[in-house]
């Protein structure tokens, strides 16, 4: 986790934080409230983590798990076409969702992770908690003799300051077996040959390049339209295509900062959005094994300057979910949660829909209350 602030005159200019490296999320995580923080029915676990001394130490209620139903539907259709008769099948989506929530200095991470019955996995980062703030001498931006206050007057004498959020995940998927390739399917577009008789002049195809390196594999999202796989060769469905997962993006956000600035080598994992690199089991966080006063020199950017082979190769996928946080007064003083993050989904992993043969939910009315004696 990489939080630089946009603030660089001379009393602001050091404040960055590596949140995980330097303070340490799991140290940093909090009993969940019952029906607040988790709702009514989840289960709720103990966590054990190593101490500023490297001691055991123990923490009630770190994590909980739950049914989500939010109204969301798993899937739909209404067949119309039989004259007389109308069918129409419905499957309300119900995920289960593994929750924690760190509070690192000011902020309140809310980390989820949810399994839904199609076989995707979804991962979320939810921002809330106390903006970081500085005084000012302003009460009013017509006061404001020029830019000199990166941020935004938030309340009197109070600015909120521009920030980034970088949360990167470490996903060693292991796509059935450990022999994985990255695949980047890119969409092209084509112009329709004279030859082919048709009024469509245009059409897009799939440019599909199974990727060899790890300096092949450095991903900026938004530049192209391209989809992005994890697939094991050596597993074929019954039509013959790589079983696999697909990685779906949330918002995108990337950095802003000079790769030369002093903050952002040593957040160096965030100059892309996505990395593949080869399995090392010394390779686990992204600003590296010791973040604190680190230099730079230990990052998942100097991983994969190694530029090794990956292709079916035991290999790991980072995933860097971005916020550009310019405040507003109603993120003060305790802002609403914010949320971004990411989404697996198989592709050609299962022979069919798995969640096609789901039972319909049964309906059925609450029992009626009436009291005894009516006033």
């Amino acid at each position: 986790m990489y939080v630089p602030y946009m603030d660089p005159s001379e009393d602001w200019y050091f404040i960055t934080y590596l949140d995980c490296g330097e303070f340490g999320c799991g140290q940093s995580a909090v009993s969940l409230e019952p029906y607040t923080d988790c709702p009514a029915g989840a289960v709720f676990f103990d966590g054990t983590f190593a101490g500023q001394d490297g001691t055991p130490t123990n923490i009630s209620k770190a994590m909980c798990i739950f049914e989500k139903i939010a109204g969301d539907i798993m899937w739909r259709h209404t067949e119309a076409e039989v004259p007389g008769l109308e069918i129409t099948e419905v499957r309300p989506d119900v995920s289960l969702v593994a929750r924690m929530v760190t509070t690192v200095g000011n902020y309140d991470y809310i980390v989820d992770y949810e399994f839904k019955p199609s076989g995707a996995i979804k991962m979320e980062v939810g921002l809330t908690g106390v903006l970081e703030v500085k005084p000012v001498e302003y009460v009013h931006t017509s006061e404001i003799k020029e830019d000199d206050i990166h941020g935004t007057i938030v309340a009197d004498n109070t600015v909120g300051v521009n920030h980034d959020h970088f949360v990167t995940y470490r996903l060693d998927l292991d796509i059935d077996g450990t022999e994985n390739s990255f695949v980047r399917t890119e969409l092209v577009t084509k112009r329709t040959p004279k030859s082919v008789k048709t009024p469509r002049k245009s059409y897009w195809t799939t440019n599909r390049k199974t990727v060899k390196t790890e300096a092949e594999a450095r991903v900026k999202l938004g530049l192209r339209a391209e989809e992005l796989m994890v697939v094991n060769p050596n597993r074929l469905t019954k039509h013959g295509n790589e079983v696999g997962y697909r990685l779906f993006p949330g918002p995108v956000s990337s950095t802003l900062m000079a790769h030369d600035d002093y903050p952002q080598i040593r957040g160096a994992f965030t100059n892309y959005n996505v990395w593949i690199t080869l399995y090392n089991k010394s390779e686990v966080w992204a600003s590296g094994l010791y973040a604190d006063r680190s230099q730079g020199d230990d990052t998942l950017a100097v991983w994969s300057q190694r530029n090794r082979e990956i292709e079916k190769k035991d290999i790991v996928m980072w995933y860097t979910v971005g916020f550009h946080h310019v405040p507003c007064q109603e993120d003060f003083p305790t802002m609403p949660t914010l949320s971004s993050g990411f989404e697996l989904r198989p592709a050609n992993f299962f022979e069919q829909n798995p969640v096609l043969k789901t039972k319909p939910i049964k309906l059925s009315s609450a029992p009626k209350c009436t009291p005894k004696n009516e006033y």
